[in-house]
């Protein structure tokens, strides 16, 4: 459904050498159509190839490209397909955030999506018609799980949950190093992130977010300690339609791209899937409506970068209680 905001890793890729004696291992790898990036200290040696055993799990169960996987069995229209636990979890949470964002965060999205290009099928002609035909498919009350099997409420259902996968990607891993015993590392696949305890250098993870609009410079700084950062921005993944750009973030409940001020969301969360989820929720509703749902919302907290005028001006703003972050914004 997107590409995460890319989010720079300052202690792992600028402060990567220690001055003490603690061993940290550095893994890398592709997954989910992006990259990922780990830092663990662990004592019993390298879990790469448990790691990358437990992402493909994953991936065979949400993948929307992969006709093998779970979700790509339930999109070709198969009958009776058992959901795993990585599946239960993210619909879960999937149908948790779509209640708490009117919503404004919908996996069965994925008709929509595929129509403006950033799916697993495109769509050559676009128009109202067309938009008002595929919007009877979208909405979570068309789909539901009882006794482990998928089920759907009309034919035509097919779901996309890219905007949770990487997220809960994250999770899978964090909970692995948790199960070990491990205490101190830092998890990042697209961009989205999970971090407890410190680095290298024996101090909290700190995760820098990019300037919308200047590509390239990190102003946010945000610690992280036993929580998840997640950022959605809508303006580096596009496609140019009849002479117009338009962004990936689709509108759930209108079927055509946002079009807003909000240029990206930065969610901090217990878990990543929430973090990924409601950051995605976020650049849909706007950056006002963010705000009240992020606020109102118990265990969330949004830093929002909104353009102020077309000279490329930006601001921020920040949820209550948004850790302490430097930054260089109006």
């Amino acid at each position: 459904m997107r590409n995460s905001l890319f989010i720079l890793i300052l202690t792992l890729f600028l402060n990567g050498c220690g001055n003490n004696n603690a061993e940290y291992i550095f893994n890398e790898g592709f997954i989910f159509g992006t990259t990922y990036h780990i830092k663990y200290e662990n004592k019993e040696g390298d879990l790469h190839n448990e790691i990358k055993e437990l992402l493909m799990s994953v991936n065979q169960s949400l993948s929307p490209f992969d006709t093998n996987s779970i979700i790509g069995r339930f999109n070709s229209g198969a009958d009776n397909v058992l959901a795993d636990s990585f599946f239960i979890d993210v619909f879960n949470k999937a149908n948790e955030v779509y209640k708490l964002s009117d919503g404004a965060f919908d996996i069965t999205i994925a008709p929509l999506v595929n129509l403006w290009g950033f799916g697993f099928e495109k769509h050559e002609v676009i128009n109202d018609q067309i938009i008002d035909s595929l919007l009877q498919f979208v909405g979570m009350e068309n789909i539901f799980i009882e006794n482990d099997t998928i089920y759907r409420q009309k034919e035509g259902i097919i779901l996309n949950a890219s905007a949770i996968a990487k997220g809960y990607g994250v999770d899978v891993v964090a909970f692995l190093f948790k199960s070990r015993g491990i205490n101190n590392f830092m998890i990042e696949i697209g961009g989205e992130v999970f971090a407890k305890g410190v680095n290298q250098k024996r101090k909290i993870w700190q995760i820098a977010v990019e300037n919308p609009i200047n590509q390239g410079e990190f102003e946010i700084i945000v610690p992280l300690d036993n929580k998840a950062l997640a950022t959605s921005g809508n303006y580096r993944n596009f496609n140019t339609i009849d002479g117009q750009k338009q962004g990936h973030i689709i509108d759930p409940r209108t079927g055509y791209p946002v079009q807003s001020s909000l240029l990206s969301a930065s969610i901090i969360a217990n878990n990543c899937m929430t973090a990924d989820a409601f950051a995605t929720a976020c650049m849909v509703l706007g950056l006002e409506k963010s705000i009240e749902l992020i606020e109102k919302t118990e265990n969330v907290e949004g830093a929002f970068i909104y353009q102020i005028d077309e000279n490329g001006t930006v601001g921020i703003k920040f949820t209550n209680g948004f850790p302490t972050v430097q930054n260089g914004f109006h």
